[in-house]
């Protein structure tokens, strides 16, 4: 007896025999017995048919499937950003210049001609919000040009590259492609996977330890110490303190702070007024009797970890291949040296978060995905002269000492650097008192004109910033960095060409040079 089965055969996908000599021709779709009615008898072609073109469909699917499993690769790259650093731009002048390669001399592929073709694909998750590449480019292309809207939710894009190898072999090798599914999240939800290893408890602790060396929380600590978490639960109340504390996280992140957490008070989309962002922390009274407003509070926040931050980190970040985390250093520089310790210790934490490691086929087996390479990318370099680029990625790196330590202990790429991924300025020098300074020159976000910045000396030794901000000290003792907001400006491109950034190629070469 002849055995049917499956076979892959060149990277097609085939019904036969075990026997390939003795493949199994198609079905042919018989009409209905005569003894239906004529009605019966085309419902039941209808069916036939139907059935015969899901299984044609399914064939197909699989072939897809088997095909880019076997011969394609796919990574997943995650991009997020902490305090409004710039994730839309990012990622629209990266997809932008990867479809028009004329700016990204340090891409190995692009400089050596191997790449034979880049192009926009539907999306492998049909769940997910599209990113919306082409109205966030024409944003900052239009003949009015302005930044696109923020990250508000997840939203995935995907970019194939279709490739010459590099090597010995190369002309005897066809060409491969590279499937490259860019995913946007907010930093605010990377922050809460914190919260997965702290209690109510734990986490109210650590909270109102934190809010009581911050001025903007002195409202919210007032309301919360005057209240008795042991009473029973009051439904106003409970609302009140939540507005509170969100009152408070929108001030704190205004302010610059990036330990913003729980992040969906920030962005809570279709959660808005539910009871599982209706939490606060409290201090905790001596007793917690059963409906009381500690133990309502506990269950909440609880019910935030289990249905909106596990679902996260198993569903999307857990799938993450390489990972790009954007830094507003010269905003946290800007603010003081506050603003920068807890710029590094949150960049620490989020490492963490990643578990960075090198992945195997093992990895894969067991369960065990880990991000191979993190670029923290410090942006908006072009608010300052390419003389303090180098400044700017030291003190970048500095701040990610311990964490890379971590990281590359475990096997992990990590890298700092400092970009712009659209260059909204011009550099000058300019002359004060006899002394030449490197200046940038754009046009003002808030008003339309044009100005003139000079932020101020970063130091060539990181330790002069973190030294006093690990020291906790309130300001600068010998500097004021000043720092301005400027509109994109307005674009002229050649053929080929995409928008004008700051090492944007040098980027995307440590993120996925090794497979292109």
């Amino acid at each position: 007896m002849m055995k049917y089965s499956r076979f892959v055969h060149r990277g097609h996908f085939w019904c036969g025999t075990d026997r390939p000599d003795r493949a199994v021709l198609p079905l042919p779709i018989l009409p209905a017995p005569a003894y239906l009615g004529p009605g019966r008898q085309e419902g039941a072609a209808r069916v036939f048919s139907g059935l015969t073109d899901g299984i044609s469909r399914g064939i197909e699917g699989a072939g897809a499937s088997l095909s880019e499993t076997f011969f394609d690769t796919t990574l997943r790259l995650g991009v997020t950003g902490l305090s409004r650093a710039g994730k839309t731009v990012f990622i629209t002048a990266l997809v932008a210049n990867l479809l028009n390669r004329g700016r990204m001399p340090q891409l190995k592929a692009a400089a050596q001609g191997r790449i034979q073709a880049v192009y926009l694909q539907p999306q492998p998750d049909l769940t997910l919000p599209r990113f919306d590449y082409e109205a966030h480019l024409a944003a900052l292309t239009g003949d009015s040009p302005r930044w696109p809207a923020s990250t508000r939710a997840i939203s995935e894009l995907r970019l194939s590259f279709r490739v010459q190898p590099a090597g010995f072999f190369s002309s005897w090798r066809g060409p491969h492609t590279l499937h490259l599914d860019i995913v946007d999240y907010p930093g605010e939800w990377l922050l809460d996977l914190a919260l997965l290893d702290q209690s109510y408890e734990e986490w109210s602790e650590g909270t109102l330890s934190r809010l009581e060396r911050r001025p903007e929380a002195s409202a919210y600590l007032a309301l919360a110490r005057a209240e008795d978490g042991a009473l029973r639960l009051d439904e106003d109340k409970a609302r009140r303190l939540a507005a509170d504390f969100t009152a408070y996280l929108t001030a704190a992140r205004d302010k610059g702070r990036v330990d913003v957490t729980p992040g969906r008070f920030l962005l809570p989309g279709d959660l808005a007024g539910s009871p599982v962002l209706t939490f606060a922390p409290l201090p905790k009274p001596a007793l917690t009797p059963r409906s009381s407003l500690w133990r309502e509070m506990e269950r909440r926040y609880e019910a935030y970890k289990s249905r909106v931050v596990r679902p996260f980190f198993r569903d999307h970040f857990l799938k993450i291949d390489r990972q790009v985390v954007l830094v507003d250093l010269l905003e946290a520089i800007h603010q003081g040296p506050r603003a920068v310790e807890d710029l590094r210790r949150t960049m620490a934490e989020v490492l963490e978060a990643f578990r960075p490691g090198r992945n195997s086929w093992l990895s894969s087996l067991f369960g065990t995905h880990r991000v191979e390479r993190i670029l923290f990318a410090a942006t908006k370099a072009d608010h300052l002269h390419h003389e303090q680029h180098q400044a700017l990625t030291a003190i970048t790196a500095a701040l990610l000492s311990d964490a890379k330590s971590r990281a590359d202990f475990s096997g992990a790429r990590t890298e700092a650097l400092s970009l712009a991924s659209l260059r909204a300025t011009v550099e000058e020098i300019v002359t004060r008192d006899g002394v030449e300074v490197p200046a940038v020159r754009g046009t003002l976000l808030s008003t339309g004109k044009p100005a003139l910045m000079y932020p101020g000396a970063l130091p060539s030794d990181p330790a002069r910033l973190l030294s006093p901000a690990r020291e906790g000290a309130e300001a600068w003792l010998d500097a004021d960095y000043s720092l301005m907001t400027f509109a994109p400006a307005r674009l002229s491109l050649k053929p080929g060409e995409g928008p004008p950034h700051i090492r944007l190629d040098r980027a995307v070469e440590f993120l996925i040079g090794d497979q292109l």
